[in-house]
């Protein structure tokens, strides 16, 4: 009952989350993509690229198998989010180019998600295992849920923009919450199994937010030469969208194994990006104490 409750739910609240992050989009910061290609292209390359490599990576190492493996690999085909974006202005990193890898990365995923989803179904399914992500219906289901609420609030934006930036902080705060209910919703789900899976699939979820933020803060140091570029691709790699993980696990795919990396993370990221942030802001003072 509870499952089917947020199965029906989630899509919904999805669509507000996205029209949330719709809300902090303008033209401009499409634009800047073209102005300032060099951090974009980088950062892009580390989400769409070395996201999805470390996570088969890490699900080779930890032995992942079946749907707790598919769970993490789809985690990490999933775009940022409003959590990155509002991480990136905590942790003084370059807000722009965080907000426009979240707004281009988010149109391209719908295309990218179903096909490299049934290529990691194909591949880590155990024997016995049928599970299908028809590549169309899904794509659509997507553009639905994530690309037409965009849209829609950064038209809202651009005619009500005192509005748009009262009602961004308060979605932001509901993604939290609705995130929060998906992951209590799955372990009462899974019961006395939860702990088994967590024990399997918790290690890898965690390795795999610590890596890739770590990774990509030092791709952007050696590549950008630039602090507050590489505070943000280590942010918009290491952050993910949890929730559109679990609606692709749990309402396209009905699984709630599959559901507890991506619940693990959603929990984890939190953690790691309040301590990343409280590091580079001490880094900070310290510099100033340094020079005054």
């Amino acid at each position: 009952m509870l499952l089917n409750l947020i199965q029906i739910g989630l899509p919904a609240a999805l669509i507000l989350i996205m029209a949330g992050v719709g809300l902090g989009l303008t033209v401009e910061d499409f634009r800047r993509v073209f102005r300032q290609p060099r951090g974009f292209i980088i950062g892009a390359v580390c989400q769409m690229a070395l996201l999805p490599l470390i996570a088969i990576a890490i699900i080779e190492i930890t032995g992942l198998h079946g749907e707790l493996a598919i769970g993490l690999f789809i985690l990490s085909l999933c775009p940022g989010g409003t959590t990155s974006n509002l991480y990136s202005y905590l942790a003084r990193a370059d807000v722009g180019l965080s907000v426009s890898l979240t707004a281009v990365i988010g149109f391209i995923t719908p295309f990218t998600i179903p096909l490299l989803g049934v290529w990691a179904i194909g591949h880590y399914s155990d024997s016995g295992s049928h599970f299908e992500l028809p590549v169309l219906s899904t794509w659509l289901k997507l553009m639905v849920i994530t690309v037409i609420p965009v849209m829609a609030g950064m038209a809202l934006r651009a005619r009500w923009p005192q509005f748009a930036r009262r009602m961004e902080p308060v979605i932001s705060r509901f993604s939290v919450l609705v995130l929060a209910t998906v992951i209590v919703t799955i372990c009462i789900n899974l019961g006395e199994r939860m702990l088994t899976f967590l024990l399997a699939a918790g290690p890898a979820a965690i390795l795999l937010n610590i890596a890739t933020m770590a990774l990509g803060y030092t791709a952007g140091r050696w590549l950008l030469h630039s602090e507050a570029q590489a505070r943000t691709i280590s942010l918009e790699v290491g952050l993910q969208n949890g929730t559109l993980a679990l609606l692709i696990t749990t309402g396209i795919l009905q699984s709630t194994e599959m559901s507890v990396a991506p619940s693990v993370y959603g929990l984890t990221m939190f953690i790691t990006a309040t301590l990343f942030t409280f590091v580079v802001l001490r880094k900070d003072r310290q510099l100033r104490t340094e020079t005054a």
